[in-house]
């Protein structure tokens, strides 16, 4: 049974070199209670939990821990304060063993040594609260992926907390991983401990939470009782009323034999049995919400994943042949989900940032790069694509997010690539820059070119498609036609199917 609000958070606004992160966002968590904070990538989940375990600093709004306002400067603010943190990605020492790794940020000592026996002691009861078999001794190095995960929890615990954040605490687990944790999260709702617990993976939620918030372009907009909503209410919630603008072209559906066709790709844990054709000229969307499999299947599909099967055959004058991920990757033009930390080489100059996937255009006779011919096949392409730049020496980091992403396209629109593959183009874009992204998308498929886009703002989707696949726990579950509306796409991320 939940009790009082241990935690409030009310009016919160942060913004990030002019950009509102999030702006009058508010959180309330009971004593005893779990509560799930969901939304759409970016919608300003993240930042309020930065904000909270004292990451960053907030500009606006108060918090307060037991009916006391607090204002934490640092991560060890806030554990002072009882708030701990449960990691999405584990940062974990392997090469130490679990007593150290979960005491490591105030490790025992007598004399100026580590006590190890007072260290073993402390941990050995935290891993009995949580049900662990491991001891204190064991090597991380050692343990499982799920095991590892309680040591991160297990961490968090070693403060003693009154709140406890878990962020994204399940996608590295199996099925059975997942049920142990869920049973500690019962424990130690049952022992008060307010919970705040961060998911992509919605149904999670009805089996672990009590109340839900959800967040919203920064703000919050709803907070519900668990037994009283679905999750069809919860998606439309999320991602809202899709203003519907013009489609910048009508839907088409190609003929003839496809361009690339993969059948049963499959990696264990994360993708399961995925099938489906692409013909040249068309613009495929995958549909389905964060952590689905969306991006999974990008990755798969050129290597950058491993998978466990599934065959891939491209089409090479006319003929489907079979090809490797590996070697399919020097066929496609693939804009990364990240274009800061994966897309661009921000310190080199927008020349050398479009040139360097088409070097074998720009070698002169004796092999070395004719800087002459790249400028000018740089400047075409920024003249194209209307990059906005100073010059073509200026540092690509310097430049805005929309033309950043331009540079990006240009790139991968100068290897004349017959597949294009569009992880999150428009993400963080303004609404200009997004509709010059999604011209130049509808540009490719008109070239000729195959296009498969991974978008999770449905407006933007919803301008370009010639055809959906709803992709539902790494499983493609069904296919819509470009011309499905707004309802028919939400119900069928809510449902995880699509009517037949």
């Amino acid at each position: 049974m939940s009790g009082s609000d241990k935690l409030v958070m009310t009016g919160i606004g942060k913004r990030f070199a002019g950009v509102v992160a999030v702006d009058e966002a508010a959180l309330s968590v009971r004593a005893g209670e779990a509560h799930a904070l969901v939304g759409a990538n970016g919608a300003g989940k993240s930042t309020m939990m930065n904000v909270l375990c004292g990451v960053i600093r907030r500009d606006e709004g108060e918090i307060r821990v037991d009916g006391v306002a607090v204002e934490f400067h640092d991560p060890l603010a806030a554990r002072r304060h009882g708030i701990g943190l449960v990691h999405q990605e584990l940062n974990m020492l392997p090469s130490m063993t679990v007593a150290e790794n979960v005491l490591i940020d105030g490790l025992p000592t007598r004399g100026g040594l580590t006590d190890t026996d007072a260290m073993r002691e402390r941990v050995r009861a935290i891993l009995d609260r949580l049900g662990c078999s491991f001891s204190p001794d064991e090597l991380v190095d050692n343990l499982s992926m799920g095991d590892r995960q309680m040591v991160e929890v297990a961490r968090a615990l070693s403060g003693d907390p009154g709140i406890l954040v878990f962020d994204e605490p399940t996608s590295s687990l199996s099925a059975r991983e997942k049920e142990r944790l869920f049973e500690v999260i019962a424990a130690l709702k049952k022992s008060g401990v307010a919970i705040v617990y961060i998911t992509h993976f919605l149904h999670e939620i009805f089996d672990v939470c009590d109340r839900v918030t959800v967040m919203r372009n920064g703000k919050t907009v709803a907070t519900s009782d668990l037994p009283q909503t679905s999750m069809g209410e919860i998606v439309l919630q999320m991602l809202g009323n899709v203003q519907q603008q013009a489609r910048l072209r009508p839907p088409c559906r190609p003929e003839g034999p496809p361009l690339l066709q993969v059948r049963d790709l499959a990696r264990r844990g994360v993708l399961e049995d995925v099938s489906f054709d692409l013909h040249a000229g068309e613009i495929l969307g995958l549909w389905g919400l964060l952590g689905s499999g969306r991006t999974e299947i990008l990755r798969a599909l050129v290597g950058l994943d491993p998978v466990d099967g599934g065959v891939l055959r491209f089409a090479r004058g006319g003929v489907l042949e079979e090809i490797a991920p590996a070697r399919l990757h020097r066929q496609v033009g693939f804009v990364t989900e990240d274009r800061r930390g994966e897309g661009l080489l921000l310190p080199l100059p927008v020349l050398n940032n479009i040139s360097f996937a088409n070097l074998d255009k720009l070698c002169g006779r004796v092999g070395l790069i004719d800087g002459a011919r790249e400028r000018t096949f740089a400047r075409e392409l920024v003249e194209r694509l209307r990059i906005k730049i100073s010059s073509l020496a200026q540092p690509v980091r310097t430049l805005s997010g929309g033309n950043q992403q331009k540079v990006v396209f240009a790139r991968w629109l100068g290897t004349g690539a017959l597949l294009y593959l569009l992880d999150e183009p428009t993400r963080g874009l303004d609404v200009n820059a997004k509709s010059e992204i999604l011209k130049l998308t509808t540009e490719f498929a008109a070239s000729g070119a195959g296009v498969i886009v991974v978008c999770s703002e449905l407006e933007d989707l919803m301008r370009v498609c010639d055809r959906y696949l709803v992709v539902h726990r790494g499983r493609v579950v069904g296919e819509l036609p470009g011309e499905a509306d707004e309802d028919a796409l939400l119900r069928s991320v809510a449902e995880g199917s699509v009517a037949a």
